[in-house]
């Protein structure tokens, strides 16, 4: 018994120290290519890309079930987006609510005749709308399809434009956030086939009239722990990967894909649960397949902004269905694992994946568990304790501190210095007591998919136009 706990200790030691110092990694490589990315777009005039006719055009797709407290917003947000040639696909998921009604009162939607080639599979479309205020907005009404790559397939099959944006229904995009995150793309129209870009946590900002006009620190501590673990996640895990050309995940809140490439691929699985980690993964492997000479960026600064869940029973939904895609799509690419022609994401990405991220809640609670057993059978080395505090806790503490500071010295966005104190004193908590809570939300997803619970469970949200300035 003494042995197993001594081995399963130590096994947790390496094992946060490993996880950490690939951080610590990647951290050094994000700060160098955030500085990199600062001069690139120096060198690119926005306003030329604004008035270009040469820019190619964008469907916005935005999928929507039962957002009436938010939809009228977002697409307000969405037509007010500065590019030259856009077109605004909200897809209505099967909504029980008034989102479809709200859009149709507000914006005087008309009933449209027009080809519809379902390319990618979908639920039945009950109905295509365009709208008599603004053209360039066209409604798609579905059936329910359970999920929103169900939905995400529907808008593709109505896009015309030659790149399209996944965003969500219940986020905000900065005024300029489509001209930047064309940048990369631009650039190197050939190669580069799709670009993410960062999403930030919009509770507590003011909107007003569907823009966000002030950026603020949410007040509860549940909201301003999400702030650091999308900092980290975003401006390091994911500029890293970028940089190196094994990005596995754009957000669903906000991502351009060649479109053709996204038909040819049949969009995301329409049953997938992470439908944004899906699509990237498929485009991955049909490139590879094709030998092609192809990159997927990463764009650190055109602003998502999203509302997150403010309680724990929506925070634990949202993270246990998290986890449930991540597995989802690790076992349907389980073919591609240490293959060597699918290169650095079957050799290094995808391992990743699996080590650090679908078996991290498992290892680490076994290894607490273990730790605690040890304690209490007074069999615990002080010498091995103060060694995991320092490679496990403090090490991390100190890497989500810079990624705060990283936010604070690039891009500014919490311009109060009060938000930064606070930001960095959050950084002690995330990892004790928030990382066990975490861990136990994950282990449930992973249970919940294994039992074949694959339901999308509701979260509780306030909706954006509760959050508009008086």
């Amino acid at each position: 018994m003494i042995r197993f706990l001594d081995i399963s200790n130590h096994t947790l030691f390496w094992y946060y120290l490993a996880s950490n110092l690939a951080y610590l990694t990647m951290l050094i490589v994000a700060l160098k290519t955030s500085t990199t990315h600062q001069h690139r777009l120096q060198s690119h005039r926005l306003a030329w890309i604004k008035e270009s006719p040469l820019v190619p055009p964008i469907s916005i797709i935005a999928p929507a079930h039962n957002e009436q407290g938010s939809i009228l917003a977002a697409v307000r947000n969405l037509l007010e987006l500065d590019y030259p040639q856009l077109e605004v696909i909200i897809v209505n998921d099967g909504s029980i609510d008034r989102t479809l009604e709200e859009m149709r009162e507000e914006f005087r939607l008309r009933p449209v005749r027009a080809v519809y080639v379902p390319e990618a599979k979908s639920a039945a479309v009950r109905g295509l709308y365009r709208s008599d205020v603004d053209e360039r907005l066209v409604v798609v009404d579905k059936e329910p399809g359970g999920t929103k790559a169900d939905a995400v397939n529907a808008g593709l099959n109505a896009a015309t434009s030659p790149y399209v944006c996944v965003v969500d229904a219940d986020s905000l995009l900065e005024r300029d956030a489509l001209l930047r995150i064309m940048v990369p793309i631009l650039a190197d129209p050939k190669r580069v086939v799709a670009a993410g870009g960062i999403i930030r946590v919009l509770n507590g900002s003011e909107i007003e009239s569907g823009q966000l006009r002030r950026v603020r620190l949410p007040r509860k501590s549940i909201e301003v722990i999400q702030v650091i673990e999308y900092l980290r996640a975003f401006l390091i895990g994911r500029e890293a990967w970028g940089q190196g050309n094994m990005l596995m995940i754009i957000s669903g809140a906000f991502g351009v894909f060649r479109a053709d490439l996204a038909r040819a691929v049949g969009g995301c699985r329409s049953g997938a649960i992470g439908e944004d980690f899906d699509l990237v993964a498929r485009i991955h492997r049909h490139l590879l397949e094709k030998t092609a000479d192809y990159r997927i960026q990463f764009v650190p600064d055109p602003m998502c902004w999203t509302e997150v869940p403010s309680d724990l029973k929506s925070l634990g939904r949202q993270r246990a269905r998290w986890q449930k895609g991540l597995l989802d799509v690790l076992w349907s690419n389980r073919d591609m694992l240490f293959r060597p022609r699918y290169g650095k994401i079957g050799s290094f990405a995808l391992p990743y994946l699996w080590l650090f991220e679908l078996f991290a809640p498992v290892v680490e609670i076994v290894g607490i568990a273990t730790i605690i057993l040890a304690a209490c059978l007074g069999v615990l080395s002080r010498e091995f304790f103060l060694q995991f505090l320092i490679f496990g806790y403090a090490f991390a503490t100190v890497i989500s501190i810079g990624s705060v500071l990283q936010e604070e010295i690039t891009y500014k966005r919490y311009n109060d210095w009060k938000d930064v104190v606070r930001l960095v004193s959050y950084c002690f908590l995330e990892h004790f007591p928030y990382r066990q809570l975490h861990m136990i939300w994950r282990l449930q997803g992973l249970w919940q998919y294994l039992r074949g619970d694959l339901v999308w469970k509701p979260l509780k949200r306030k909706g954006l136009q509760s959050a508009q300035a008086p």
